[in-house]
């Protein structure tokens, strides 16, 4: 192993800077200053070349991009350029591009960004390769890249530093590629089904839509506190009032919550809403979208996440949250006639609950203390206590429980929809008992919307509403760990 290709320790990495400081001093006392070249037109890429080498073979070819490995060999050399699409192999010989040209090839250093032009052709063992006749150095690395390029290991300099993470990551950059076509898959999906894609304010005066603590901040010119949204609904169930009918939002969203694999306090959201149907419509929708999605970017509805093997083209299956909680807690909350039975019983099981919560909210923690982790393959989860579910319309018949589902995948959830609550007095006296949750500390209540319950009074139709979570589908379809391999720039706490 050459010196230069060897890992870079913390004591030589200063050194090695310094050299390549030295290089550009050099190259510019000499006029060869690397950063004066303000275009390099570009005629192919790396999967041109190798996916239609028949037709390239013996054409002349620009290429551009980063110098990621370098094999000198006297008078001849190989290396390796990383584009776009991938690498390609260049041959640069002395008798081909000229003796000065060619010393300064053998200064480049790996990471440099080059452009070289030069016809297409095989070696002898057969490797696909453009021999080189030009190349110029565009811009100079002054930064030493981590382990030859073989891979930036460190997960915390994988996220701080997303620009090295995808030089020399291959999987991750395909990941973030997945990532544009499955959101571009998403509104395909529904720009084909008559919805319109809308933008709503990502600054707003009252933090609605769901539970969640907000970002606040502070308008000066209105003297007045604002936040960061935390969801997509309200604005979007104002546009289907006005007779929009079908809409929806691929969004940021903020949330001032704890970070984890699932969780980050950025966030991407799809929300969508359509007059004249109900929560059965958006179940159909759901399970169609994923679906769609999953063929179009990876070319099955047969995927595998984690290990598991999970088959999208199988009809989702369907569960009441009262269901799954007696299927896996052996409590059936149906035969729970109380508060004060629930609580008996949380305290039986270990499920844990504060003094505010109701009946609703204990069979909620119910579910996530036993049942959530085992709905792996795709699962509607059903009718949800109407406590958590503010905004949601309540089922004729039992008016505890609402017409509620969230989609859950490997236990994780990715979608959660109603059929919207459209009465304006049943919504705001939900609004007041989320108010009394706040006023009792739960800093994750809902504000009152004053304008909201305006827009509804007016009459908002029988509508269908759904929320999505981009990078959790992201995640899905690319078999991604975190939320943070998803995410170009996630959150990071500064260093100290």
């Amino acid at each position: 192993m050459s010196q230069e290709n060897k890992p870079i320790e913390g004591s030589q990495l200063s050194e090695q800077m310094q050299v390549r400081r030295e290089k550009l001093l050099a190259l510019q006392e000499a006029g060869k200053d690397p950063f004066r070249h303000v275009k390099y037109e570009v005629t192919a890429h790396s999967t041109d070349i190798a996916g239609d080498f028949d037709a390239m073979e013996g054409k002349t070819v620009s290429l551009a991009g980063r110098l990621m490995t370098r094999r000198i060999m006297g008078k001849a050399s190989f290396a390796d350029i990383q584009d776009k699409a991938g690498r390609v192999q260049i041959y640069v010989k002395r008798d081909d591009i000229g003796a000065d040209e060619y010393a300064d090839f053998k200064q480049f250093d790996i990471g440099d960004i080059v452009g070289v032009t030069g016809k297409v052709f095989r070696t002898q063992k057969g490797e696909i390769s453009v021999s080189v006749t030009e190349v110029v150095l565009l811009a100079k690395s002054l930064q030493v890249p981590p382990e030859k390029y073989h891979g930036l290991k460190d997960t915390e300099a994988r996220y701080r530093r997303r620009y090295v993470d995808l030089i020399v990551n291959p999987h991750i950059k395909d990941a973030f590629i997945k990532r544009t076509a499955i959101i571009k898959a998403v509104r395909e999906f529904l720009d084909g089904r008559g919805y319109l894609e809308v933008d709503t304010p990502t600054l707003q005066p009252i933090a609605g839509g769901t539970s969640a603590r907000p970002f606040v901040t502070h308008h000066n010119s209105f003297d007045m506190q604002m936040f960061l949204r935390i969801a997509l609904e309200l604005p979007l169930k104002r546009l289907i009032v006005g007779g929009l009918e079908r809409v929806y939002e691929i969004g940021k969203c903020f949330r001032n919550e704890g970070i984890s694999t699932r969780h980050n306090p950025e966030f991407q959201m799809l929300e969508l809403y359509e007059a004249y149907t109900d929560y059965h419509g958006m179940m159909e929708l759901t399970e169609s979208l994923v679906r769609f999605a999953a063929k179009k970017v990876i070319g099955s509805d047969k995927i595998t996440y984690g290990g598991i093997d999970l088959d999208l083209d199988k009809p989702f299956e369907k569960i009441t949250m009262v269901e799954a909680v007696k299927r896996h807690s052996g409590v059936d909350f149906d035969e729970i006639n109380s508060l004060e039975e629930a609580r008996a019983v949380a305290k039986e099981k270990g499920v844990h609950f504060e003094t505010r919560h109701g009946k609703g909210d204990i069979l909620a923690a119910f579910f996530d203390a036993f049942a959530e982790e085992h709905l792996v393959q795709p699962t509607f989860l059903l009718d949800y206590p109407v406590e958590i579910s503010p905004l949601a319309k309540r089922i004729p018949g039992k008016p505890d429980y609402t017409e509620r589902f969230e989609l859950f995948i490997v236990g994780r959830e990715h979608a959660n929809a109603f059929t919207e609550l459209n009465d304006p007095i049943d919504q705001r006296s939900r609004f007041d008992h989320q108010e009394a949750l706040r006023a009792a500390g739960d800093e994750e209540a809902s504000e009152k919307d004053e304008d909201f319950l305006t827009a509804v009074e007016y009459g908002l139709p029988p509508t269908g509403g759904m929320g999505m979570g981009i990078d959790r589908l992201v995640m899905l379809l690319t078999d991604s760990a975190s939320i943070r391999d998803v995410i170009f720039f996630p959150t990071m706490k500064p260093r100290e």
